[in-house]
């Protein structure tokens, strides 16, 4: 076991309402290293009652020189170190078992096109930004349009009462590991969702069915302020919380001839 992943997973606020998803594996796989397991134990534990997809595995486990989604793809073993990082990277696996192996197998074929390379490429980049930092948000036209928009005034006080048709899902890991310590900058890769949430298995399936590497390369997120949605930190009740422009930021203009100024 070890004592920082203890000592981190202590930390963990389990009735933070971003975790909801997240809550009944994870307080008991946190309870399990806290008495002693290591973190692929309590994962491993908690992944008994269903079929899981992978299986969890010391970091250690991870051979010399193989790419780590490679072996993920051929063994179906999930290396996983101590830390609040690999542990959250365990429970997105456990609550988005086919989201999560679809990412796989795209990094696995872009690992096949191009090899290991320096910089990613703009696919595994997008791979990689959805995998460490999405959320999915359900939502009706006009929220997502003001979303999009960084109508930040719409989106939070106009549309306020919307909000309640709205169901946003964190699936980042690193995200996860962020809100651990909340802070008002922490911003989501939103993924828009065209399903009903009424389960997690649901959203799970159509997720898995909608991704590709093409549409991931383009980068089709939305920046939210995920502190910023209503009910998720008593501070945002008051509308002067948005009026925060370092963190709820203006679309970039975009300049046009016409509007450079004439030389004098």
């Amino acid at each position: 076991m070890s004592v920082l992943a203890s000592q981190e997973l202590a930390t963990v606020d389990w009735t933070a309402p971003w975790l909801a998803p997240y809550v009944a594996m994870g307080q008991g796989a946190a309870t399990q290293v806290g008495a002693g397991a290591s973190s692929a134990q309590a994962l491993n534990a908690a992944s008994a009652s269903q079929a899981p997809l992978v299986q969890f595995v010391p970091q250690s486990d991870l051979p010399a020189g193989e790419a780590y989604e490679s072996y993920i793809f051929h063994s179906g073993c999930c290396p996983t170190r101590e830390g609040l990082h690999d542990f959250f990277n365990g429970l997105a696996w456990l609550q988005f078992p086919q989201t999560k192996r679809r990412l796989n197998q795209l990094h696995v074929a872009q690992i096949a096109q191009t090899g290991i390379q320096p910089v990613r490429g703009p696919a595994r980049d997008g791979l990689t930004v959805f995998d460490e930092n999405a959320a999915f948000l359900q939502a009706p036209d006009a929220l997502w349009d003001a979303l999009a928009a960084k109508d930040w005034q719409r989106l939070f006080v106009d549309l306020r009462p919307l909000w309640a048709q709205a169901h946003l899902v964190i699936f980042g890991h690193a995200l996860m590991e962020k809100l651990v310590s909340p802070r008002k900058a922490i911003t989501a890769h939103v993924y828009r969702a065209q399903v009903a949430i009424d389960s997690i298995a649901n959203l799970d399936a159509w997720m898995a069915a909608d991704l590709s590497a093409d549409k991931l390369a383009a980068k089709p997120f939305a920046h939210l302020p995920v502190l910023g949605v209503p009910g998720w930190w008593p501070a945002n009740e008051d509308p002067a919380f948005y009026d925060d422009a370092s963190v709820f930021r203006l679309p970039k203009q975009v300049l046009h001839v016409g509007d450079l100024p004439v030389p004098s």
